[in-house]
């Protein structure tokens, strides 16, 4: 599962752009007890949520002309112009060429084959989030794609990225890892768009998991505060509880009450 021991090729940051401060500060706040701290002028808006005092996301007002409110996920690179050439060489696409920000470290915006959006934050002063896997923080990754087997050679070819089928009932599910760290050092995994209901008439993109101590709770606190159930929360069999969510502004994530590690070795 994610930590923050972060290596290449692992997530170390997430971040969310919205309309509405203030309504995105309120709905992150009830739902997962963030508080939202602005980097200051200099950050031209953006700001970090944090629990307890950690960092687990960073978010900004954005504009329509920017895309639709989304949360994007980046991975870790010791070389941001790199990564970037490499996603060109495996014909991805750059959407912002890697910068300096505020001497914490470099990021860039890139896109896969299938044009999903993702980051690459290359660590200066600020090696990632501060927690992860716990409840209110990132736990995993998931990419939706057409077109799986092309995913993955990408992300191996930019990121280093492995893959792994794991078998579960009903099929096979993918599950991705660093390079060389074998699966227990998976955080995330692919899904064919094709294979998944709930997310027949999307667009490929990556979605971010957030651990909550109740999924059922969860789902209902998100329906008060003005966000929307995209799929009901459902058992997955020695996984956990799930739901998938959006914000009031359309934003895309789930949550996860884990099973224990220690029933998952019974």
């Amino acid at each position: 599962m994610l930590t923050t021991r972060f290596v290449t090729g692992a997530p170390n940051w997430v971040d969310v752009g919205f309309p509405d401060l203030d309504g995105a500060v309120s709905f992150y706040g009830g739902l997962f007890g963030w508080r939202f701290r602005s980097a200051g002028p200099e950050a031209g808006g953006y700001g970090f949520f944090e629990l307890n005092g950690r960092t687990v996301a960073g978010g900004m007002r954005t504009t329509p002309e920017q895309g639709p409110p989304s949360w994007t996920v980046y991975f870790l690179s010791p070389d941001a112009e790199a990564t970037a050439q490499a996603s060109e060489q495996a014909h991805g696409g750059v959407l912002l060429r890697p910068m300096d920000v505020l001497g914490q470290g470099r990021m860039a915006l890139l896109t896969d084959k299938a044009g999903v959006r993702f980051g690459v934050w290359q660590p200066g002063g600020t090696e990632g989030i501060g927690v992860a896997g716990e409840p209110g923080s990132l736990c995993w990754v998931e990419l939706y794609t057409q077109d799986l087997p092309a995913a993955a050679a990408y992300y191996r070819a930019v990121l280093g990225l492995e893959t792994f089928g794991v078998p579960f009932p009903g099929g096979v599910y993918t599950t991705v890892n660093p390079a060389g760290g074998g699966e227990e050092s998976m955080f995330g995994g692919m899904v064919p768009l094709s294979d998944d209901p709930t997310e027949a008439d999307a667009a490929p993109y990556w979605l971010p998991y957030f651990e909550v101590e109740d999924t059922d709770a969860a789902v209902a606190d998100a329906e008060r505060l003005g966000g929307t159930v995209r799929m009901p929360a459902t058992d997955m069999p020695d996984v956990g509880r799930i739901a998938k969510l959006a914000d009031p502004y359309g934003a895309r994530f789930a949550v996860i009450k884990s099973v224990p590690q220690q029933e998952e070795q019974r």
